[in-house]
């Protein structure tokens, strides 16, 4: 394990403690233009989609074949983690992806670009993430002190959810000039620096993989672990709530938007600003950077914080005011009310999240961690994917056109509206999260964190 910081990189403060680590460093300069490249391609694709069929449906229909390898491509991909060299893993992800949004660059380039190509590469482009992920989360331990593991963890979400800000906001230029071809050949650009990144990481990390054992068993051990110790699975069923009802919102934001900007109103600066992005087409990217303006906000807020007890009474709050976020934006009536929403929408599910991922993280053993985060992304990925694509299904099911299941959100959101469905579903997070503090183990998390239940690993 690389615990050394590297000499001559000095750090100015605790909130940036685990960036004086080098490799650790590499590996955040990767994930920030692989995130980036990522929140772009979901504006710019969910925006592609909707041009062409003008219909949230189908907005979740792309969003679920995205999000749908997390369930059925994890459990090899968590294997992977442990198996083999995870710098070897990340690195072949990045280049599968790069790859990709360039076949879909020259696809709209071309004018040849069809739903159908776009829901294929969406599932390409959804498998190589579902194998960068888990090995990415496993590396990390290895790669800065257990002391700043919650510091590293919230820097690196920093890159994940702060990418919705840098993703969406480096679009809006391309959108409004070449168009969304030209973003997504910059979703390629933004892979291929996080590839030479990766290339520079010198900390090899492996798990522990018994190869007289089958695949099946290996990867079970990572299912055994998840369901057999009490607190990790507690933990990973409140994500799951947390997943599926606050955070499946990106199949309804291209509705939303319209629905947000043919409001007006807010003031002069935002009926200003609402007919920019009319004419523009920019109010979904608009409403992703607010998101990640907030998630960004959150990383820095819980970079400085070392105590345990503090972790999980933040657990606890950021839980409530992230299934109340969601409701106070489906109450929106414009975009002036809107824009603040996201914005505490994006702190408290991005602080959220990483909390749970510093847990798990912190009481997982490095031999399973590929695999344990494989169980993980399945969980939540195939719950954000359902009811991403629920939302439309449902919608589409009321008029009259019944589909099959990230179909669940943009569906209901088409028929009922957006806002309805956000309401609803915040409404029911933050009652869940109340109601969960009735569990000892989660009582026990919620007033002191994990670290007084945290076995030893046999």
């Amino acid at each position: 394990m690389a615990v050394e910081p590297q000499r001559g990189r000095a750090v100015g403060s605790r909130f940036l403690a685990a960036l004086a680590y080098g490799d650790f460093q590499t590996l955040w300069t990767a994930n920030f233009f692989a995130g980036a490249a990522a929140w772009a391609l979901i504006v710019a694709r969910g925006w592609i989609v909707y041009e062409f069929s003008d219909s949230s449906l189908w907005v979740g229909v792309v969003t679920f074949a995205a999000m749908a390898p997390r369930v059925v491509v994890s459990p090899f991909t968590g294997y992977l983690s442990d198996r083999f060299d995870r710098r070897t893993v990340l690195r072949a992800m990045f280049a599968l992806n790069a790859l990709h949004n360039l076949v879909l660059g020259w696809l709209m380039l071309s004018g040849s670009a069809e739903i159908w190509h776009i829901v294929v590469l969406s599932f390409v482009n959804g498998s190589a993430r579902a194998a960068q992920m888990p090995a990415g989360q496993a590396l990390i331990p290895n790669l800065v002190p257990r002391e700043l593991l919650l510091n590293a963890i919230a820097l690196n979400q920093a890159t994940m959810h702060g990418s919705r800000l840098l993703g969406p906001l480096a679009i809006i230029p391309l959108l409004a000039t070449t168009g969304t071809t030209g973003a997504i050949f910059l979703c390629a650009g933004f892979y291929l620096i996080s590839l030479v990144q990766t290339m520079r990481l010198r900390t090899a990390s492996t798990g522990r993989i018994d190869q007289r054992q089958s695949f099946i068993r290996n990867f079970s051990e990572g299912a055994v672990y998840v369901y057999k110790t009490p607190i990790l699975f507690s933990i990973v069923v409140m994500a799951i709530f947390h997943c599926g009802l606050v955070m499946s919102f990106e199949s309804m934001l291209p509705v939303l938007s319209t629905k947000l900007l043919e409001s007006g109103g807010g003031g002069t600066f935002f009926v200003g600003l609402t007919a920019l992005l009319n004419e523009s087409g920019a109010g979904f990217s608009v409403l992703m950077m607010a998101v990640g303006a907030g998630a960004l906000t959150s990383a820095i807020i819980l970079a400085g914080i070392k105590s345990d007890l503090t972790k999980g009474r933040l657990f606890f709050i950021f839980g409530v005011f992230s299934g109340l976020s969601s409701f106070a934006l489906g109450l929106s009536p414009n975009l002036a009310t809107a824009l603040p929403s996201a914005i505490i929408m994006g702190v408290s599910t991005a602080a959220f999240m990483t909390l749970t991922h510093t847990m798990i993280q912190t009481i997982v053993p490095d031999g399973v961690r590929g695999r344990v985060g494989a169980i993980y992304s399945v969980h939540i990925g195939g719950m954000m994917a359902s009811m991403n694509a629920l939302n439309a299904w449902l919608s589409d099911i009321l008029v009259g056109v019944p589909v099959l299941m990230n179909m669940f959100g943009g569906a209901l959101s088409s028929y009922l509206g957006a806002p309805l469905v956000l309401i609803v579903t915040g409404l029911a997070f933050a009652i869940i999260v109340q109601l969960s503090s009735l569990f000892i183990t989660m009582r026990t998390i919620y007033g002191g964190g994990v670290a007084r239940l945290a076995q030893s690993p046999a």
